[in-house]
């Protein structure tokens, strides 16, 4: 049996033939060099056997690539670094604020805007050259549950409420120009139909193509801090209820590291890893 033959199981459940094609170009976004990524594939390669899941292929080839350099290893981690940030959503909602900001945004959390019928949270209000955009983030805390068309019909009826107020309401000097629903996963083939036609801008994991939300964090080298992998889940947590969401807000600002206690050298390997990261 050779290697296209295999079986494997997705996190949602169906199974598929296995692409080495796929966990190449998933090796080589990372920047690992063609020595390094042949080296692993031929590693995985020799582990495979019938019905394998994807999650364990992703854990072989990332346990290799963290052997080799854990800052590569930190980008393989990606996905499950988004994930990570659950399980209430809101760092992923400040995540999506700090990956606007970014971009050229001045950005704001969580705030409640009239709608002509009742009033809305907001996740994330984004304005930029006097035109603003409000922002809803679907958070998904697992693998293998995407945005249905049911999400976007609600958002889109809440984006208009507030529309409807906002462009009647003289006092605002920026004009409401666009609904965006992002998300940590995927979106479902009614879901992207329904959002192209009633013009809601949609941003899930790899959506739009090439501006997909993995697309704009290589970019801009806005890792989560959950990407770390020298970083204890403890660490990452107390961060994150201090509302340090990216590994670059460290950068420059140990204060945090500092207080948790970390040791100079360890600090040191933490920074490392984060800088190479991030630029």
């Amino acid at each position: 049996m050779n290697n296209t033959d295999f079986e494997i199981t997705k996190s949602s459940g169906e199974k598929v033939r296995f692409s080495i094609d796929k966990l190449r170009s998933s090796l080589k976004r990372t920047g690992a060099e063609k020595d390094t990524i042949d080296q692993i594939i031929d590693h995985v390669r020799d582990e495979l056997y019938q019905g394998i899941s994807t999650k364990e292929i992703y854990n072989r080839a990332f346990a290799l690539l963290k052997k080799k350099k854990s800052y590569l290893a930190s980008k393989y981690k990606l996905k499950k670094a988004i994930y990570e940030l659950g399980p209430t959503g809101f760092p992923f909602e400040r995540f999506v604020s700090a990956v606007l900001k970014f971009s050229g945004y001045k950005t704001e959390v969580g705030k409640i805007l009239q709608g002509k019928c009742v009033a809305h949270e907001v996740d994330v209000i984004a304005n930029k050259n006097h035109e603003t955009t409000i922002i809803e983030c679907k958070f998904h805390g697992e693998q293998g549950l995407n945005c249905n068309v049911k999400i976007p019909l609600y958002i889109n009826s809440r984006y208009l409420d507030i529309k409807t107020y906002w462009d009647a309401n003289p006092k605002n000097d920026s004009k409401l120009t666009k609904g965006w629903l992002a998300t940590n996963t995927r979106f479902t083939e009614d879901a992207l139909q329904y959002g192209k036609c009633c013009g809601l801008y949609l941003l899930s994991w790899d959506y739009p193509k090439d501006d997909g939300l993995k697309d704009r964090i290589d970019r801009l080298g806005l890792y989560p801090i959950t990407v770390s992998t020298l970083l204890t889940n403890r660490e990452k947590q107390f961060l994150l209820s201090r509302d340090i969401v990216l590994c670059r807000e460290l950068i420059g600002d140990v204060f945090y590291l500092d207080h948790l206690g970390i040791s100079e050298v360890r600090k040191e390997k933490i920074l490392n890893e984060i800088s190479q990261l991030c630029h």
